[in-house]
């Protein structure tokens, strides 16, 4: 692969690609389906596209006593098997010169002696020079107790190089405990070592918002409350729980999503201008949105949750939520979230921002609708623009990256009838550059130091102030709503915008 056509290059000289220089990520919870299906295949491609160093090592923590030649042998098929680049075995050699394993459990004093141990035999023999980031690819409940053994065998520390933690989502359960994860993790790491990762922000179509919006002069002067009528955020799934009841029973949609990947994307629409998109910037302006992010004043009238039921999608007959393996009958928590959020700046008041997010909805999707106001003055009889209807802006992150803009154009025929009609941007259809995963982008930029895609904890919390009291709310509901798998979500959810004169979007 030609330095030209890598699609990770420095943005300081466009000819040189961002390499990292010599460390070790070490990853707690390898075993785990993250870590196979995404960070493993993510390594292979950065070292495939040459953004690894020779001196990078990989050294995974497990219970599982694999040997390191196991290990490597998982690794090396996980890596086949979720790779985006051609596979090398020169590549891979190289990365399994580098590969280590560490077995034992999470509270055992001589696993992380043995680890403290690795990372010194790897400074050594792979010149990784004291460079080593804690990649928690586990469940929120043990982070507690690895940031403290790290804390407690001197391993965020070093007289030379750098120690980072990388931090996997979701970011405590409410305010509470995310103010407290982030102060153990405050404890031990300092805030420019701490990486929170969403994945959502990672990808190419999200940090296209910001080229979008302030690349092009046509967009800016109309994106405000003026002229936009309404944003409509979704994040739609049409799979079920599959294998992840353990996980996401008593979480739900809400929690899942809601709070990190779509407050996010908010965030994103709703911020001014940064003074440059370094990462302080960047954090300024999203930090102000979410600081003046209301919930609705009625969650009765401006909140929906519902679980999914039994019924068709995708052409088979699936199960509900309730019948699937590991869910209580008992179970209150929701598939299905939709809310609205009113953001109170100048810019945006009296413009609501409805988020939704949902498992086994008609298709997967996950976009944003900038939907306009009518023209004040429309000079057509009523039966010209019957089919006619708002203009919108919409920004597709997956999986048909591009954006499409829906306007009024005049039907070929005697008659003045218009309809809406749409002007597509495709990604794949614009670039020959290949778009690198999320993943790759924010491993590299963990290994570079580089934290303009990392929320930190002040976004964490202004998100969970925002949700808390509509998961309140909810609590002290005795029922929850359904809807049929394969829909739209329930008709409570129509029946919150109708309130407004508004529908959702049908994607």
């Amino acid at each position: 692969m030609s330095l030209v056509d890598n699609p990770l290059r420095d943005p300081k000289d466009r000819r040189l690609p961002r390499i990292a220089g010599p460390c070790s990520l070490i990853l707690f919870g390898v075993t785990g389906d993250l870590a196979k299906k995404k960070l493993v295949p993510a390594i292979y491609d950065l070292a495939n596209r040459g953004l690894l160093p020779p001196g990078f090592a990989l050294v995974g923590f497990a219970r599982h006593d694999f040997g390191t030649a196991k290990f490597a042998n998982m690794i090396k098929q996980a890596a086949k098997d979720g790779a985006r680049t051609p596979w090398s075995e020169t590549v891979w050699k190289q990365l399994a010169a580098g590969i280590r394993f560490v077995p034992g459990e999470f509270d055992d004093d001589e696993a992380w002696e043995q680890l403290g141990k690795t990372m010194a035999e790897l400074d050594e023999q792979q010149g990784t020079g004291g460079n080593h980031a804690f990649y928690l690819s586990i469940p929120p409940g043990l982070f507690p107790v690895v940031v403290s053994q790290i804390k407690k065998h001197g391993l965020a520390e070093s007289s030379e190089g750098w120690r980072r933690v990388v931090i996997e989502k979701p970011f405590g359960h409410d305010l509470k405990s995310a103010e407290e994860l982030n102060r153990i993790v405050g404890e031990v790491f300092p805030r420019r070592s701490v990486f929170r990762i969403d994945h959502y922000l990672g990808k190419e179509t999200v940090q296209n918002i910001l080229a979008f919006r302030f690349a092009n002069g046509m967009f800016e002067p109309i994106w405000n409350n003026h002229y936009v009528d309404h944003v409509q955020i979704t994040m739609a799934e049409d799979i079920g729980i599959g294998s992840r009841a353990g996980y996401y029973d008593g979480i739900g949609a809400a929690r899942d999503v809601i709070q990190n990947h779509l407050l996010q994307l908010m965030a994103l629409i709703a911020m001014e201008e940064p003074v440059s998109f370094n990462a302080s910037s960047l954090r300024i302006e999203k930090q102000k949105i979410l600081a003046n992010a209301r919930p609705p004043a009625r969650m009765d009238l401006h909140t929906a949750r519902a679980q999914y039921v039994g019924g068709w999608a995708g052409g088979e007959q699936v199960l509900g939520y309730k019948e699937e393996q590991g869910i209580p009958q008992s179970s209150m928590t929701e598939t299905y979230a939709a809310m609205r959020i009113d953001v109170l700046t100048r810019r945006w008041a009296g413009t609501p921002f409805y988020l939704r997010a949902g498992k086994r909805l008609g298709r997967r999707v996950t976009e944003v609708a900038v939907v306009f106001k009518r023209a004040p003055h429309q000079p057509f009889n009523k039966n010209d623009i019957e089919e006619l209807g708002q203009n919108a802006l919409v920004m597709r992150i997956q999986p048909d990256e591009g954006v499409t803009l829906r306007f009024g154009a005049k039907v070929p025929g005697t008659t003045m009838e218009i309809r809406d009609v749409n002007m597509d941007f495709a990604y794949g259809g614009a670039f020959v550059e290949s778009s690198p995963e999320a993943y790759e982008r924010l491993i590299l930029d963990v290994l570079l130091g580089d934290p303009p895609l990392f929320p930190q904890h002040e976004e964490v919390e202004l998100s969970w102030k925002i949700l808390d009291p509509v998961i309140a709310h909810w609590d002290k509901q005795k029922d929850i709503d359904t809807y049929s798998s394969g829909t739209w979500g329930p008709e409570s959810a129509d029946k919150m915008l109708a309130r407004d004169g508004r529908t959702w979007r049908r994607p």
